[in-house]
């Protein structure tokens, strides 16, 4: 395989809508959706009232590419072996001590080493992007709840009131009935909550159609509010620049399901039409499967095996599927790619102009979680925190294997030539190569 990727050599260019296409303003978006799932527990469920107030310090506990075990409310993050390097009980961190005593130095018991994926989906759940994060916090709040009100519990069944809350608030009618706490704030007042894309990327989008590439817009919102968020961070003529549009795509079900499974359906004023038995012209469509989408884009470019690379902010619904079950390209949008240590740049402004921001926030959901640490290398428990220590997290892992690339923001790569050469991921190259701009860690084990 080249040790080089470029867009000018893909047919098809296909995006992800939600933080990576649309960026969301992480500091009030999060908020947003902790509340909408604490007030359904509260009012609907029956919880303590106290999961209503969150302070700026409890957001440090969220970061990616942490695993919930649904049975014993413990989360933990893994290295890239499988081991454990950190955990904790509800927001309580376990000591070294407690975490050599639970986990050793042996593989998490969900963890497969042949694919180094994790087993039994419906033990555990992975927090790998912005929506989700927020009902990390949720969930160890809620554990720190029921351990309050009952000091030796050790199990749990709360996971089946989460997700009566994301069925209340996000079911495919919610936008439309303006259901729960999350769309009614949203179309409420949407500057607060979105970014508009930044012209050059609107510059670059129109760069790609010129150039002759195939767009794609595949995304698991809605068709409703996919448009609200396209028409704001794009512009009301957003559908002009795609040629195929999903909605309701399901992911990772899309790539993962075959046609009979999951066909796609015709949209008439955002309500579902009838299954059809293939895809037959560009347009918008709900749910679907790659395989049919593939079938058309082999026509839509005359080529009997078109290259299609697709940007997603989610391993889990984005970019492990696309690569591993229809052998795309990926392009990773990780905004913790900005720094670890805070704002990116361009975000930076005086003071007095923040006006809603200048109440005190939490910590911004893509930093550095000092409960946590980084997301993309730890040490190992017990030892001194020196270079022989540090391994890679689970997470860098899965990245390097199934991603082409990684970047930022879409933005980093708008201005650059269709015809840049990244260096991309492989298996015969650093594990830091196909990070854009190129990542240097402390301590890199690519360059003991």
């Amino acid at each position: 395989m080249t040790q080089h990727f470029s867009l000018a050599a893909c047919d098809v260019v296909g995006f992800d809508l939600d933080h990576t296409l649309c960026r969301y303003n992480l500091p009030e978006s999060a908020p947003l959706i902790y509340n909408s799932f604490a007030q359904f527990l509260v009012k609907e469920k029956g919880y303590d009232k106290e999961l209503l107030t969150v302070t700026p310090e409890d957001w440090d506990f969220c970061c990616k590419g942490l695993a919930l075990d649904l049975e014993d409310g413990t989360f933990i993050k893994l290295a890239d072996n499988g081991t454990v390097l950190r955990a904790s009980r509800g927001t309580k961190m376990m000591t070294p001590d407690v975490l050599a005593k639970e986990y050793g130095a042996k593989e998490w018991k969900y963890f497969v080493s042949d694919t180094g994926m994790p087993s039994h989906p419906g033990k555990y759940y992975f927090y790998d992007n912005y929506f989700d994060l927020p009902g990390a916090l949720l969930c160890a709040r809620v554990v720190d709840s029921l351990i309050k009100q009952n000091s030796g519990q050790k199990t749990f069944d709360f996971w089946k009131d989460i997700v009566a809350g994301i069925q209340h608030n996000f079911k495919m009618s919610a936008f439309k009935e303006n259901c729960g706490l999350y769309f009614p704030e949203i179309k409420r007042d949407p500057g607060r909550y979105l970014h508009s894309c930044p012209e050059s990327v609107r510059k670059w989008l129109q760069q790609l159609k010129n150039a002759g590439k195939v767009l794609l817009l595949i995304t698991s919102s809605h068709s409703d509010y996919c448009r609200l968020l396209c028409e704001y961070a794009l512009g009301a003529d957003f559908a002009d620049l795609f040629d195929i549009v999903i909605t309701n795509a399901l992911k990772p079900g899309f790539f993962s399901h075959s046609p009979s499974q999951r066909p796609f359906h015709a949209l008439k004023d955002d309500e579902e039409q009838e299954a059809l038995p293939s895809l037959d012209k560009p347009g918008w469509y709900s749910q679907g499967n790659a395989v049919h989408l593939y079938e058309l884009l082999k026509k839509m470019t005359g080529k009997p095996q078109p290259k299609v690379v697709y940007f997603g902010d989610s391993m889990h619904s984005d970019i492990f599927p696309a690569s591993h079950y229809s052998n795309w390209e990926t392009v990773l949008i990780l905004e913790e790619l900005r720094g670890e240590e805070g704002e990116k740049p361009e975000e930076a402004e005086p003071r007095e102009k923040r006006g809603k921001y200048e109440e005190p926030k939490g910590k911004p959901l893509n930093t550095l979680s000092r409960k946590w640490g980084s997301f993309f290398i730890d040490s190992v428990a017990e030892q001194e925190n020196t270079e022989d220590s540090l391994v890679y997290t689970w997470s860098s892992n899965k990245i390097s294997t199934y991603s082409t690339i990684a970047i930022p923001s879409i933005e980093a790569i708008a201005e650059l030539p269709l015809d840049y050469k990244f260096a991309r991921f492989s298996s015969n190259s650093s594990k830091t190569a196909g990070y854009y701009p190129l990542v240097h860690y402390t301590n890199d084990t690519d360059n003991k």
